[in-house]
């Protein structure tokens, strides 16, 4: 059998058996050793509020359709997650062998089959996924979130001298700030939690500053009067975004990378955003950035990743701060619902 986690309604996780799936030919099989919990998307479908429960994506004209009684999803929800580390264990070769870059039994892999002991995965997709000698498998769990950091630090197009406000210092954050630093860029971290301010400042933040009613104007200070370059707004909030806008001087850039749910109410636009002819970009791992797209594609973000934990220069596994049995799920999903400033990674271990 096979064990995988299920939401069977907003807020009640289970872990539930299935039958073990026949590989295949071109299919491999994975024995899972880590499986990141992500507590932006993920939470979406546990609290209820993924806009995949309430309508349907038509993936070509690139809308959602229909009402709240027609969503794509319904509980309940299995397999979810996408920052998996495993084994293989078995291979299905398919018909003229296996690519030289496709996985061996053996192999330790990233990729995404979601909260389960046991992922089946094409050969095509495990390609290039083999995880360098010397790499903690615990740190390769960052492979997809580091590539959602990258894109937004890419999106807002930073180098030298550029001076960039990061909002939300939680996983993807702390990545995005260390990802701004190694491009040069000057770093000013916003958070309201002070732990994950000062984390902040040890992954090179400049400045690490508090949310509050005065931060333009301190930003302003900071930048001789300018405002900063561009913001990444990471956290999903509005308030935030609403922030990043007042954050960054004329022509700045705001890049929107969070999941945001519901109303906008906190966003105005007919202040800072219309005077400063703000530019509002909004960053989703499905590509890259327009202006990098010729070059830059999701899996060069994910290999530029992969080497930056090979090397050293991103520190990916100091930032999980708790660890799971499948069989706890549920606690670990409480703890970042209802205490998220308990926790930055919270990671399912198998």
């Amino acid at each position: 059998m096979n064990r995988l986690l299920r939401f069977a309604a907003p807020h009640a996780v289970e872990v539930i058996d299935v039958p073990r799936a026949e590989l295949a030919p071109g299919q491999v099989r994975v024995r899972t050793l880590y499986s990141g919990i992500s507590a932006g998307t993920e939470l979406t479908a546990y609290r209820g509020t993924n806009p995949y429960l309430t309508s349907q994506w038509d993936p070509e004209i690139r809308l959602f359709r229909g009402g709240a009684d027609s969503g794509q999803l319904a509980y309940p929800l299995d397999g979810w997650g996408y920052s998996e580390v495993g084994e293989v264990v078995e291979i299905a070769e398919p018909e003229g062998g296996l690519p030289a870059d496709a996985p061996r039994v053996g192999d330790r892999v990233w990729g995404i089959w979601g909260h389960r002991a046991e992922g089946v995965l094409t050969v095509e997709a495990l390609r290039g996924h083999v995880l360098p000698d010397g790499l903690d498998p615990l740190a390769a769990a960052f492979v997809r979130v580091g590539a959602i950091a990258l894109n937004g630090v890419l999106a807002a197009d930073l180098g030298v001298g550029s001076t960039v406000v990061i909002f939300g210092q939680g996983v993807i954050g702390l990545l995005a700030t260390r990802f701004a630093v190694l491009n040069g860029a000057t770093v000013f971290a916003v958070d309201g939690i002070p732990a994950r301010r000062e984390a902040a400042l040890r992954w090179g933040a400049t400045h690490a500053l508090a949310p509050d009613a005065e931060l333009a104007l301190t930003l302003r200070e900071l930048t001789g009067g300018a405002g900063a370059d561009a913001a990444i707004e990471l956290s999903g909030n509005y308030h935030a975004l609403h922030s990043a806008v007042r954050a960054v001087g004329a022509d700045g850039t705001v890049v929107a990378s969070g999941f945001y749910q519901g109303e906008a109410t906190p966003l105005h636009l007919g202040e800072e955003f219309h005077h400063n002819r703000v530019q509002l970009l909004a960053s989703q791992i499905g590509s890259a950035p327009n202006r990098l797209r010729a070059r830059w594609d999701v899996p060069r973000l994910q290999r530029t990743v992969v080497d930056a934990l090979a090397d050293g220069r991103v520190d990916a596994a100091s930032l999980v701060t708790h660890r799971y049995r499948l069989d706890d799920a549920a606690e670990a999903y409480r703890l970042l619902d209802t205490d998220p400033s308990a926790a930055l990674q919270v990671v399912l271990e198998f």
